[in-house]
């Protein structure tokens, strides 16, 4: 692949299956999102927020950005921010894992802390606070930006659709809602009868990079009548998952792969879906971003999975 600048290199990623992991009479596969320039699938989000803005004549030479973020969309940003000389500020929880500050501060982006307690919806609150008492500030907001579904719509589900075309479901994680949203739409457009479904923590529970709607946020770009469904999964589930995927299949990916792993593996029963289905599980990010936390760490899993929810918020 030559790619012209790394704005073109975002995008095409591998489909991979999984025999180890596929239950019999189904065929599972997965979106490895973390090939994109910077390791997640925030790429693609961050590329159109960027190019939307630019197009609207909003963005020059030392305009400054700045947008709530756990991690992902923040370095995809600031990689994208960087060759364009604009100034990046992103809020994000306190605790967030070393790998993604230090990511960021390569970058010089301007980190601004919010309460760990609160989250990632925290961070929302606050950067919706400083972009509204500064009119210099460019606040892109993925979680209710169009551009963001429209990234899955355009790029994400139809390469989906190009590599595997009989695909039957698409499994993903319950974050911003831009994934479910942009690849359900394409996904249902090309075959009306094809599944959706999200998986999305357990009230209460830490599953990084996801969210629980109950919980007090609803990003206003999540469609949920793409949905066929909203299937919880706990921590322990997603990081029981994630280890599978790694010894088993040998893909080594975030926690949230974990999690739409393991609900992929319970869609697949004649109940949900026809045998002979294939299910495509998205994977946001490789685990490179989380070896501070210790999330692959050995040990007894529940007691791993225990001790994330105590230390680092999404």
């Amino acid at each position: 692949m030559l790619a012209r600048d790394l704005r073109a290199a975002v995008g095409d990623t591998p489909l991979v299956g999984l025999p180890a992991l596929s239950p019999p009479g189904y065929e599972l596969y997965v979106k490895l999102e973390g090939h994109n320039p910077t390791g997640s699938v925030k790429d693609r989000v961050a590329k159109y927020l960027l190019e939307d803005a630019e197009r609207a004549g909003l963005l020059h030479p030392g305009s400054r950005i700045l947008e709530p973020t756990s991690g992902n969309t923040g370095i995809a940003l600031a990689a994208l921010c960087a060759p364009r000389g604009y100034k990046l500020s992103c809020v994000m929880p306190e605790n967030t894992s070393v790998e993604r500050r230090r990511l960021l501060e390569l970058y010089s982006v301007d980190i601004i802390p919010s309460p760990a307690a609160e989250g990632s919806n925290g961070a929302v609150r606050m950067a919706r606070e400083i972009a509204d008492a500064d009119p210099d500030v460019y606040l892109p907001f993925q979680y209710g930006n169009a551009a963001n579904p429209r990234a899955h719509y355009e790029t994400t589900g139809p390469e989906i659709l190009r590599d595997l075309p009989d695909v039957a479901a698409v499994v993903a994680g319950l974050g911003t809602g831009g994934t479910l949203t942009g690849v359900g739409r394409r996904l249902k457009e090309h075959d009306p009868a094809a599944k959706v479904f999200a998986a999305e923590p357990e009230y209460g529970e830490l599953v990084y990079g996801l969210r629980n709607l109950d919980e007090g946020f609803v990003p206003p770009v999540l469609d949920t009548s793409v949905l066929d469904g909203r299937i919880k999964v706990d921590s322990l589930a997603a990081l029981t998952e994630t280890r599978r995927l790694a010894t088993e299949e040998g893909i080594f990916a975030g926690i949230s792969t974990g999690a739409a792993l393991a609900v992929a593996l319970r869609v697949c029963n004649p109940r949900r879906l026809a045998e002979g289905s294939k299910v495509v599980v998205v994977s946001p990010d490789g685990g490179w971003k989380y070896l501070s936390t210790g999330a692959y760490a050995a040990g007894n899993l529940e007691q791993i999975a225990a001790s994330l929810a105590e230390t680092v918020w999404a």
